[in-house]
């Protein structure tokens, strides 16, 4: 900004999507007077700030990962992060390393462990003659499903389940490398639902 003027200091850059996959992004920001270096996993992003210093004064603290209550920030968002860091380098000191051996001065981190909760999945391999069968629940209105996958192949059969009393099934299914599900009703008029993504 300028504090003899009215020069707009104001400066917001976004990037990225779907950051919330439970996987590690990597993000790096660069700053050369007032050119900006933005990488996000790898892809750079390069602005220019406005205003007209070439230099930042930070004479307050920096914090990573939210803010004390007391801070006042510039965008809507209150809620700290909630998730895991690591490798938090700034101007060259290896700020994780500093907080956990208590070295940081002065130093006020809150409420932090120093570890991280990896999830516990065991993902199971299908070739094209097994398949992992589970016993349904008969009289129960709702049918819920979720799992993750990967494959090179365009085709092949994710779930499939017979409904109770011949009434019908349900599909899911990749062909030609979209998703589909495919509901078969047999005691009723329009006996099939068909989606595909």
């Amino acid at each position: 900004s300028n504090q003899l003027g009215s020069i707009y200091g104001h400066t917001s850059v976004m990037t990225g999507s779907l950051l919330d996959d439970h996987h590690w992004h990597s993000i790096i920001i660069e700053r050369h007077g007032r050119n900006i270096n933005l990488t996000l996993d790898r892809h750079m992003q390069h602005f220019r700030t406005n205003g007209e210093f070439d230099y930042l004064d930070l004479d307050y603290e920096i914090t990573f990962g939210g803010m004390p209550f007391s801070g006042k920030p510039s965008s809507n968002s209150r809620k700290n992060f909630k998730g895991c860091m690591e490798s938090i380098n700034y101007n060259g000191n290896n700020i994780t390393d500093l907080a956990k051996r208590k070295k940081l001065e002065p130093s006020n981190v809150g409420n932090l462990s120093f570890s991280c909760v990896e999830p516990h999945t065991v993902p199971v391999f299908f070739n094209a003659t097994s398949y992992l069968e589970v016993p349904g629940r008969p009289s129960q209105d709702l049918f819920s499903v979720s799992f993750l996958f990967r494959t090179w192949n365009p085709n092949g059969l994710l779930v499939f389940s017979n409904f109770a009393d011949d009434l019908g099934n349900v599909e899911i299914d990749i062909n030609e490398g979209k998703v589909s599900v495919h509901i078969n009703v047999t005691q009723v008029k329009k006996n099939r639902i068909d989606i595909s993504s």
